[in-house]
């Protein structure tokens, strides 16, 4: 395909999700219904949508328009392209601009345009954030880092790196966490490298490792993860030594965990229904995911102030049930991929405030500048004396 032919198929693709076709759907049907778009296609395609579902509205006031065609054309701009040298109409390229396209000049960018943010958000990130706001949600325009968890407890990063380098993945330390790699090449082979086919190395992000990382010690402890969903720091916390329960609401969310387990030689009990007490409960609790739109760009879209409030209840509601499962000398380990104040700080002050024998030891925010997804953990135990 012609890299005009690209843009096409991602104004489509675009189209699809702005009406309300999820964007990996759209992704997969295009696929499907394309058997000419080679592998390079798939990929320059998907980055193209993704780019643009992440500047959504920047891209659609210099576009002009709130469509495929409009995102693309905004997205040209932004890079300072002519569209006109890709809006042909030649071969499979998007039609010639119209003069009305040709003609457009975009108004003054307001700032929650300027930072991709929807307006009513602005209040809350400011309010969270302080002077890391603006840096913050223009790195939440940017494309993420690809990461890998090293399995700590059957390799090293140095080796796990020269495993990688022999199947043409280029990975090196980052700092954020002693179990990270960020891939600087060939990311798409990380499947079916050797490390990731032995269990050595894991997807996951550079931050939600550190979240790991900064746990009370975990060798020998019995652990519930409350909140498992696909089992990433499940698998985590098994890596460092920890006797680990997952638990999930929605047993399904779970389903690959037993088998990623097992390639990392990994034991971790799969459980639907919680009970006993744990040396330490990990709660990572359903959030706006606001940390990670980067990743999911679409969630930022189609977060309300209503769905936010639904799920600051739940989240009230996990973490005093999650309680009950906590030893008196265990741990409590809150958890969101969100960097809301609404979310991670003000939760813990409610729910210390309805625990008054609970104490705050430690609490820690990671955001994008800090290289991996926005974060937010909180460690609570036992109010000593």
């Amino acid at each position: 395909m012609t890299p005009a032919a690209r843009l096409q198929a991602a104004a489509e693709i675009l189209d699809a999700i702005l009406n309300s076709t999820p964007a990996e759907q759209a992704l997969t049907r295009w696929a499907r219904n394309s058997r000419f778009a080679g592998s390079k296609d798939r990929a320059a395609i998907r980055d193209l949508v993704f780019d643009a579902l992440r500047c959504k509205r920047s891209f659609t006031h210099l576009g002009g328009t709130e469509t495929g065609r409009g995102l693309i054309l905004g997205g040209l701009r932004a890079q300072g392209a002519d569209p006109a040298d890709h809006f042909t109409g030649i071969g499979h390229a998007p039609a010639p601009l119209s003069e009305a396209e040709a003609s457009y000049s975009p108004p003054p960018m307001p700032e929650a345009v300027a930072l991709d943010c929807p307006d009513w958000l602005v209040p809350q990130f400011r309010s969270s954030l302080g002077t890391g706001f603006e840096p913050a949600l223009q790195a939440l325009r940017q494309r993420a880092p690809v990461f890998l968890r090293v399995h700590a407890g059957r390799t090293t990063r140095e080796q796990a790196a020269t495993l990688l380098a022999r199947d043409g993945i280029e990975a090196r330390a980052h700092p954020l966490a002693p179990t990270a790699l960020e891939v600087h090449t060939n990311p798409r082979a990380i499947q079916r490298s050797q490390a990731y086919l032995e269990g050595l190395v894991e997807l996951q992000d550079a931050a939600s490792q550190a979240v790991i990382t900064t746990l009370p010690a975990l060798t020998g402890k019995t652990v519930l993860d409350y909140c498992a969903g696909g089992g990433g720091k499940a698998l985590a916390m098994a890596a460092l030594g920890a006797h680990v329960t997952a638990h999930d609401a929605k047993l399904a969310r779970m389903s690959d965990l037993p088998n990623r387990a097992a390639r990392a030689r990994d034991s971790i009990a799969v459980k639907d229904r919680a009970t006993g007490l744990f040396d330490l409960v990990l709660t990572d609790v359903p959030c706006s995911g606001s940390g990670s739109w980067r990743r999911s760009p679409a969630a930022k879209w189609t977060l309300t102030p209503e769905a936010l409030d639904n799920l600051c209840a739940m989240q009230t509601e996990i973490l005093d049930n999650a309680r009950q499962h906590m030893h008196p000398a265990g741990w409590l380990a809150y958890v969101t991929c969100s960097m809301l104040e609404v979310e991670n700080q003000q939760q813990i002050t409610d729910f210390l405030a309805r625990h008054p024998d609970l104490e705050l030891v430690q609490d820690k925010q990671w955001t994008p500048l800090d290289g991996g997804d926005g974060f937010y953990l909180a460690l609570i135990r036992t109010r000593i004396g």
